[in-house]
């Protein structure tokens, strides 16, 4: 069996959770052509939505805007490397700025919600 092309994964439909921290927080991802966007709920995060585009190496240049449960507004960018885990889910590997009175950078992991 061929392997997919990490270059033309579709992502609509799919929800991602950090697989080693709050499986409550899940986001769902849509897609229609190069554009990806998801909106993210449950944990910290009262309501989330990210977007942005799918650029011609495979990763994601996405921007982001959470609006935490202790009523913090954080936005930044973050740039995503897709990955597929060894049951073929599609794994995330994160690399963010965050902007605003707290800015900060760092790097997380979200994969796809086995089904």
């Amino acid at each position: 069996m061929t392997p997919p092309n990490l270059h033309r994964l579709d992502y609509e439909g799919r929800r991602f959770h950090a697989p080693d921290g709050d499986h409550r927080t899940v986001a769902v991802y849509h897609q229609q052509g190069d554009l990806v966007w998801g909106e993210v709920t449950g944990g910290s995060i009262q309501r989330g939505w990210t977007a942005g585009t799918r650029q011609p190496d495979g990763t994601l240049a996405m921007g982001y805007t959470f609006v935490l449960t202790d009523g913090q507004v954080v936005c930044g960018r973050t740039h995503n490397t897709p990955t597929l885990t060894p049951d073929g889910r599609i794994r995330l590997h994160e690399t963010w700025e965050r902007y605003g009175p707290h800015p900060t950078t760092g790097t997380s992991t979200i994969e796809e919600v086995a089904p």
